[in-house]
This record gives C-alpha cells, sequence and structure tokens, in this order.
C-alpha cells in the first residue's frame, strides 16, 4: 500500500465517529464483553479488555487508507506495516475508500489504546508507538476476518495486564536465519507480545560478531555435529549475525513494539567463548568435539581481572548494538567444579572474604550489572544470581519452577516467570508420529493456556515486582526453522493470551474459536503451527479377528471418526471393525471440523506395531525423542528414549499367536554432558561382543523370552530391522525391552516394535 500518499492529511479531517451515547456495552464479563453486534470482536487475539457495540458497518470494500500525523515518523512506520501485512489487499483504489487514523493522545497508560470504528471511517488513539501498533493490529484482526468486506461499527478500550510478554529463541544451539527472525518478530507482534529474548550465545556456538574479539565468531560459532561410532561424519555447522543484520533486525522489532534482549551468559554455558579464547577459562582442555554436546558443561570463565575486563567489553558492544533497556547476563547452570578445584580460584575467594563460589559468581555478576547500570541499562539474569547476593537492580527470570520469582520478589527483585517445564516450549506437544523431535513430557496447548501468570504465594505489593511471563524455545532438538515454528505455535499464542488478560483460563474451547482465525491470518506471513493439539491420536490392539480402535484428542474435545470412507460417526468410546480398514479421525470445534485430522490404514498384520512414541520409558528420567544422525540429508527416524536409563515398556500386547518380535533399532551418539550422572547409566552384562536387545515378560525383572543381537545393526548408521522367535506365549502381557551393553556410547534406541505372527509352513 502506498501510505506515504496519504501522510499529508491533517488530523483535522479526523471523520466523524460513533459518539459515546450511541455505543451499547456488549456485556460485563471479559469473554462476552469481545462480542459486537456481529460477533466480529471475536476476532481481535488476545481478547480485549473492554469493547462496545455501536451502529452500522465499516464497508472496506473500496479499500482503507492508514493515516499518520504529520511529521511522526514512528507512526508512518507503524502505518507501513498494515500495507506489508496485507501485501497491498486493502489498498484504495484512485484515492478512494475510507481512512484509518493513528491519533496521539497524552495521559494514556503505555501500551495501551483506543480503537473507533464507524460507518465513515476509523481511529486508533494511544499515547505511546505500542499503543498505535497493537490498534492497528486490532483493526488488521478485523479486516482480515471480513475478508476485506465489512467491520462492525464499535469502540475497542485495550492494554495488557503484564508489562513483560516475552518469547526466547535459542539461535546458539541452532542457528536461525535473519530474514526467519524477522519472520518470528512478525509473529510475535502479530499476539502483540513485546519482548524477544535472544540467546545468542551458550556452549554449542557463539553467534553475535564481537569486533574486538574476532574469534568468537571465527571459532566460537562452528561445530561439527556429533554421530554415532561408525557412522558417516556430518558436515560442518557454523552461523553468526553480523552486527549490521543485527541492527537492522533490532529497527524491524522495534517498529512492531518488541524490544531485543540478548543474552551474554556468564559465567557458566561459556565453552563456544573459552575455546575462541582459551585464557578466559579454567585451563582445563576441552576435548575435540565437546561443543557438540548438550546437557549442561562445567566449562565456567575464570574470575581474572582480565577476563572480566573482556567481558565487559563485549556487553559495551551488545549496549551499542541494542538499545533496549534489558541486558540478560545469564547466571545459570554455572557447575563450579573447576572453581573448586582451583588454587587460584580459592585464594581469591579467600582473599576477597568471599563465603563460597556461590558468592565468586554473584560477585562477578554484581560487576557486570554494575557495567550495565552506569550505561544506562538494566541486568536480567536466570533464577540462580538470588544465590549470589546480586544488587536489587538486577531483576530476576525464573526457570526452576516459580519458586525464584517468589523470593526475588520478596527480595524486592523485578522477577519474570518463565519456569520449565510449563513454559518451555521445546518439550513435544504430542506423541504423534512424525511431529518433530523435543524433550519428552508434553506441554499442552490447554496447559500454557491454563497458566497462571500472578503467583497466589504473593502479597498484592510483592505481585508488583512480577513484571510478566515468557516461554522459552530452546533449540538443542529443533534442528530447522520449520520445526521451531511448529514447537513455538500455537503454545506461544496461549502464552500471549496469559501475559495479555493477566491470567491463565480452562475454557479452551472459547480460546480455539479465536485461535483459529489468528492462525490463519498469520500463514500469508508465513507461519506453519502445530496442528498436534486437535490432531486425535488413532490406537489399536487386536480383538480376535477383527481391531480395537481407541480415539483421543488433548483438551476434551469431541471427535467424529469414519471407516473406509464412510459417514461420519461420533466417537463416545473404543469401537471395534473387520481388517483391513481406513480409519480416519477429526476433532469438532462447535459441531464443525477442526483441522484436516488423520488418518490410519489398519492391517491384520500391524495391528501390534508401536511406534516408539506409543512406548513407555521405563524410568523417566530424562526422556527426551531424539532424532538419528544419518543420513546428513533428507529424513531421519526419530526415537522416544531415557538418555540416562534406556529401557521400554509395551503395554497389554496380546500374545496369541504371536511367534516372532521385529525392533526397528538405531544407534545415536552419548553426546550429553550429565555429569556424575554418566557413571550410574548401567547395563546387563553381554551374551554376545556387540550386545543383544533382551525382551522380558511383564516387567524387567520377568523372564526374558526374545532374545535379538546387535550385530547386524552395528555397521549400519541408520535403522536396521531386528527379528527373533518369542517364546510360546498366551493372553495380555505387558513387555520391557532394553539392551545389554558395556558403556552408554552408542545408545541404541527403537524406532518401531511389530509382534508377528509367522505363517505355518
Amino acid at each position: 500500500m502506498a501510505l506515504g500518499r496519504s501522510l499529508s492529511c491533517a488530523l483535522a479531517c479526523l471523520i466523524a465517529l460513533p459518539g459515546a451515547g450511541e455505543a451499547q456495552p456488549a456485556s460485563a464479563t471479559p469473554a462476552a464483553a469481545t462480542v459486537s453486534a456481529t460477533g466480529q470482536s471475536q476476532e481481535i487475539f488476545p481478547t480485549p479488555r473492554h469493547v462496545e457495540a455501536a451502529k452500522g458497518h465499516l464497508d472496506l470494500t473500496a479499500g482503507i487508507r492508514i493515516v499518520a500525523p504529520p511529521g511522526d515518523a514512528a507512526a508512518s512506520r507503524i502505518a507501513g506495516i498494515f500495507g506489508q501485512w496485507t501485501a497491498g489487499r486493502f489498498e484504495p483504489a484512485g484515492g478512494a475508500g475510507a481512512a484509518l487514523h493513528l491519533q496521539r493522545a497524552d495521559g494514556m497508560a503505555p501500551e495501551t489504546y483506543r480503537l473507533d470504528i464507524g460507518p465513515a471511517g476509523a481511529r486508533v488513539t494511544a499515547s505511546d508507538d505500542r499503543g498505535l501498533f497493537y490498534g492497528l493490529v486490532s483493526f488488521w484482526q478485523l479486516a482480515t476476518a471480513s475478508e476485506g468486506r465489512s467491520i462492525a461499527a464499535q469502540r475497542i478500550d485495550d492494554g495488557p495486564a503484564l508489562g513483560w510478554r516475552g518469547a526466547m529463541l535459542d539461535s546458539a544451539r541452532h542457528f536461525q536465519s535473519p530474514r526467519y527472525v524477522r519472520s518470528f518478530i512478525d509473529w510475535m507482534a502479530a499476539h502483540k507480545l513485546n519482548r524477544l529474548h535472544w540467546h545468542l550465545v551458550d556452549d554449542q556456538g557463539w553467534r553475535i560478531e564481537i569486533k574486538a574479539f574476532p574469534k568468537l565468531t571465527g571459532i566460537g560459532a562452528a561445530r561439527r555435529p556429533a554421530t554415532a561410532p561408525g557412522a558417516p561424519p556430518l558436515p560442518e555447522y557454523r552461523g553468526f549475525y553480523t552486527q549490521a543484520e543485527l541492527r537492522d533486525i533490532v529497527s524491524y522489532a522495534a517498529d512492531r513494539g518488541i524490544e531485543i534482549v540478548p543474552e551474554i551468559d556468564v559465567p557458566g554455558h561459556a565453552l563456544s567463548a573459552i575455546r575462541a579464547y582459551p585464557e578466559w577459562g579454567m585451563g582445563v582442555p576441552v576435548p575435540p568435539g565437546t561443543e557438540a554436546d548438550w546437557g549442561v558443561f562445567p566449562w565456567l570463565y575464570n574470575s581474572d581481572a582480565a577476563t572480566l575486563a573482556a567481558l565487559e567489553t563485549i556487553l559495551a558492544e551488545v549496549i551499542d548494538i541494542f538499545p533496549g533497556r534489558t541486558i540478560h547476563i545469564g547466571g545459570d547452570e554455572a557447575v563450579k567444579d573447576q572453581w573448586r578445584a582451583s588454587s587460584a580460584t580459592q585464594a581469591r575467594i579467600a582473599a576477597l572474604g568471599l563465603k563460597d563460589e556461590n558468592a565468586l559468581q554473584g560477585r562477578m555478576m554484581s560487576r557486570l550489572a554494575r557495567f550495565l547500570e552506569a550505561h544506562g541499562r538494566t541486568a536480567i539474569g536466570w533464577d540462580e544470581i538470588l544465590e549470589g547476593d546480586v544488587p536489587q537492580s538486577v531483576a530476576v527470570m525464573s526457570w526452576r519452577g516459580i519458586d525464584g520469582a517468589i523470593e526475588a520478589a520478596r527480595k524486592g527483585h523485578d522477577a519474570v516467570l518463565s519456569p520449565s517445564p510449563d513454559l518451555y516450549l521445546d518439550h513435544i506437544q504430542a506423541q504423534h508420529p512424525g511431529d518433530p523431535p523435543g524433550r519428552g513430557g508434553i506441554i499442552s496447548l490447554a496447559s500454557v493456556l491454563a497458566f497462571e501468570p500472578r503467583p497466589a504465594e504473593l502479597s498484592p505489593t510483592e505481585r508488583t515486582h512480577i513484571l510478566g511471563v515468557q516461554a522459552n524455545i530452546w533449540t538443542e532438538h529443533i534442528r530447522t526453522e520449520e520445526r521451531t515454528s511448529f514447537m513455538a505455535f500455537p503454545r506461544l499464542s496461549a502464552l500471549a493470551e496469559v501475559a495479555w488478560t493477566g491470567h491463565g483460563s480452562k475454557d479452551y474451547p472459547a480460546f480455539l474459536r479465536r485461535l483459529m482465525p489468528q492462525l490463519d491470518r498469520l500463514r500469508p506471513l508465513g507461519l506453519e503451527p502445530s496442528s498436534s493439539a486437535w490432531t486425535p491420536a488413532i490406537a489399536v490392539e487386536p480383538a480376535g479377528a477383527r481391531a480395537r480402535v481407541a480415539l483421543s484428542v488433548q483438551g476434551g474435545l469431541p471427535v467424529q471418526y469414519s471407516v473406509d470412507g464412510g459417514p461420519p460417526l461420533p466417537y463416545n468410546a473404543p469401537f471395534t471393525v473387520d481388517v483391513p480398514a481406513e480409519v480416519a479421525a477429526w476433532a469438532l470445534l462447535d459441531g464443525r471440523k477442526l483441522g484436516v485430522g488423520t488418518t490410519r490404514r489398519l492391517t491384520a498384520g500391524g495391528l501390534q506395531r508401536r511406534d516408539s512414541r506409543a512406548l513407555e520409558t521405563c524410568q523417566h528420567k530424562v526422556d527426551l525423542v531424539l532424532e538419528d544422525d544419518f543420513p546428513a540429508a533428507g529424513p531421519r527416524a526419530a526415537f522416544l528414549i531415557d538418555i540416562l536409563e534406556p529401557c521400554w515398556i509395551y503395554r497389554g500386547a496380546m500374545f496369541d499367536k504371536v511367534t516372532d518380535i521385529e525392533l526397528g533399532v538405531g544407534q545415536l551418539p552419548f553426546n550429553f554432558q550429565v555429569g556424575k550422572d554418566r557413571d550410574a547409566i548401567h547395563f546387563r552384562t553381554p551374551k554376545t561382543p556387540a550386545g543383544e536387545f533382551e525382551v522380558r515378560l511383564d516387567d524387567c525383572d520377568g523372564p526374558v523370552i526374545a532374545t535379538l543381537p546387535l550385530a547386524p545393526a552395528v555397521s549400519n548408521p541408520g535403522v536396521t530391522r531386528l527379528t527373533a522367535p518369542v517364546a510360546p506365549t498366551t493372553g495380555r502381557h505387558d513387555l520391557c525391552l532394553t539392551y545389554t551393553a558395556t558403556g552408554p556410547d552408542p545408545l541404541w534406541a527403537i524406532e518401531t516394535v511389530d509382534l508377528l505372527q509367522r505363517e505355518p509352513r
């Protein structure tokens, strides 16, 4: 849209809008307050604070002009975003069409706006840039919902309940292109989120150009991914952002109401920096390839004056690139073993009169916080910084549950709630085959929506220190940009709803009614979100000569199904079908199909096949869905595995007529920094040089009913099918599947389990 043509229009040409006497309150309740006379205000996302219906409609068929105040450069840039997001679909022809005016007004609270829509035009009124932008976003939502026809006349008074509405994007573990980051910012902005916490450095990669220390990106931005022993090496992984690229992204975000909060993690998560500048570390050698590991590393920055000065030099360049108020300085997961073992560090602790290593970390963090404060910035760190007595000016990001935020608020620190696992979006959303890898333990869309951002344990005064909430997208196991989008949305949409309204919600269907139009309007902006939350799971098992089918979906939504393309049937309980058959299932929202649903082909020989995600791990110590390390390009297998106790349970196997068992198995590198936990990983003694999978009946101490030697799989970097006869068994039993080994590297993992009936000869 050529918006510049309309910018010279003075405010005197504002259109006539409905007055207060014409407006009719839709409802006093928050949910109904968003419903206008035609229901179109239901399209505003997140839920607006207050809506009043008015008479008439604004006709959009001739287009809409966005009019900024003369000389207001920020408003002009905001106006231009409407044209970018709509690809000019609403551009008026020949000067025709209505006008939406952006107007400044003193005295309105930060980030709040008023949107007036009448038959003659519309107006957004706000005091600050974010308020203007959010009003424009709401108008965009209404306009796209009506497909450019008309918008019901109404007045919307809206603003956020919480000031920090954030998402953390981890670009250190897996790098996202500048193009993708700008798209991610657009998707955040469309949800009225306002903080992008950018995790730019970690053990696995340094992604921000620092001109004073070029080896940070020359060495620290590269790694070669880990592979299982004997597997072909994967290509080198490399990527970082130049300062010019970062400044462009910062400006792009600012125009969309988003402050970028960069993170430079201290004193732990420092391996990429220490690889580049070993003198900053503790002098402990780094074995080649360690940077390809995941987990909690023992390598820390030292506390020497020269290292602290180098960190201040880095922060000075960070400050120059990122103009926002807040800089994140980490502070989490700093294993102090190397400090404890260092006589120089112990002497420094004694000379400074400090109690212990935690106090030394606190002194380091305090120095960096004061450096930032002297440059007009505020430091924020993970909740471990409370262990080191940092200044009260330092804000706290609570990730180990919400206790860190509670402690911080009671001590007078500002705090952001970002708890694991509640708001950790690297957790899987479902156990659907084909979903991308991630941490085990499902964090559902409904659970994020229900999250309460104001701890009940705090007094009203203490709650004023709770700045807001943030969801984190850690990318150890999120290798691609497409998967990042899948894992982030729509759960980040639920977080936006919680942050804007200030409370969780258990009205899942009402949320979905607002969510679906929001996702539809974001697809033209490149977002392909997950549909796992409303995709039914289809579980099958033998029922004599037939198949018993059970359907389930998150959130208690109603489900319909069909068999072999037949008429849709309501699902109320498990049912049986003849095989072969094709079962299709889909969730319903207000009686209408939600998403595309799912289909499963049932065959007599496949009724007892289980994908690893349909199994259970035995101990749930560290459950992960991991991707195979082979091949370098193309699809890879995925495995559910507990890396500290590789052991699986197959529930309720029917053994009548079963003669054989087939496992699809793959090998993975044990590239996990788990400290002493590695020493606790034990296996049964192998009976053959390569080891073997053992299948035990009923429990993990039960009799072995099948043994599958691993020798055929050792030289195969991909998935190998192993088959073995099963001891004659009848009835229904649980199975425990484990393997024998001399150590955890490689890890063997199960992709599929098949119980087979061999045809008699």
